[in-house]
């Protein structure tokens, strides 16, 4: 018989939320990252996989909030990291978040 999981385990790691990023330059906007949710229990292993240019890691780096402003921002959307929005965070608080509870392998 499984075993059921426990109030902490059940809950998602990490929420994203109707996440839209856009590039803006002078000859127009492009829109990188369009509605993309999803959501990461501990434990699982989520892969992002498409064709060149289709926005993965714009999504990567939207969540990490590692985008060349001002060309580059997120529009709209949620990145919850257990239960706390990372794009409400200060940019010191979001340093102590980078590589202390999430990171990027390039």
């Amino acid at each position: 018989m499984a075993e059921a999981l426990s109030e902490p385990e059940s809950q998602p790691l990490i929420q994203v939320r109707e996440l839209t990023t856009s590039f803006y330059s002078r000859d127009g906007v492009a829109r990188a990252v369009d509605g993309v949710s999803f959501e990461l229990r501990r434990g699982e292993t989520l892969g992002l996989v498409g064709e060149s240019g289709c926005g993965k890691s714009a999504t990567a780096l939207s969540m990490m909030r590692l985008l060349q402003a001002p060309a580059g921002r997120v529009d709209s959307g949620q990145v919850l990291l257990n239960g706390r929005d990372l794009l409400q965070l200060s940019e010191a608080e979001m340093c102590r978040v980078r590589g202390d509870d999430m990171a990027m392998i390039f």
